[in-house]
């Protein structure tokens, strides 16, 4: 079940998986949390299993778009859907008719394998390329 879990930024699982979604040092993870927690357009969202979370997206909203800034599963919940489950949750409940995320060389493979398109960015910083990853919803008719 997909769950805002902005009033637990302070929880230890949260600060896990958001250290799992960005540099795991102390300052890059406070950082993260600080724009959830000062920014109203941003969203913490967990995905709860048997009320346990095992997954968290982060994102922002923009009308019709939605830029999702950390994603990440706890290490022993990998390779069961999660992530995927999470986004298709997140697209369900918002119903944006674009997502995108800008991600690493170690994550693109999971976002082509969700539906995204996959640009390169370059090597926004030395040595790393980085990469935009494009959902487009389909429209119900």
């Amino acid at each position: 079940m997909l769950v805002s879990i902005k009033d637990r930024i302070h929880d230890a699982i949260v600060e896990e998986l958001i250290g799992y979604s960005t540099l795991p040092e102390e300052s890059h993870i406070q950082a993260a949390l600080a724009m959830y927690k000062d920014n109203d357009s941003a969203q913490l969202l967990g995905l709860e299993d048997e009320g346990q979370l095992v997954a968290l997206i982060g994102l922002e909203q923009d009308g019709s778009k939605v830029m999702i800034k950390h994603l990440a599963v706890l290490p022993e919940n990998r390779e069961k859907g999660y992530g995927r489950g999470i986004i298709s949750e997140m697209i369900s409940s918002l119903q944006p008719e674009t997502v995108m995320a800008e991600t690493d060389e170690e994550a693109v493979d999971f976002y082509r394998n969700v539906g995204f398109v996959v640009y390169s960015l370059g090597e926004k910083y030395p040595g790393v390329e980085r990469f935009r990853c494009v959902f487009e919803t389909e429209e119900e008719e």
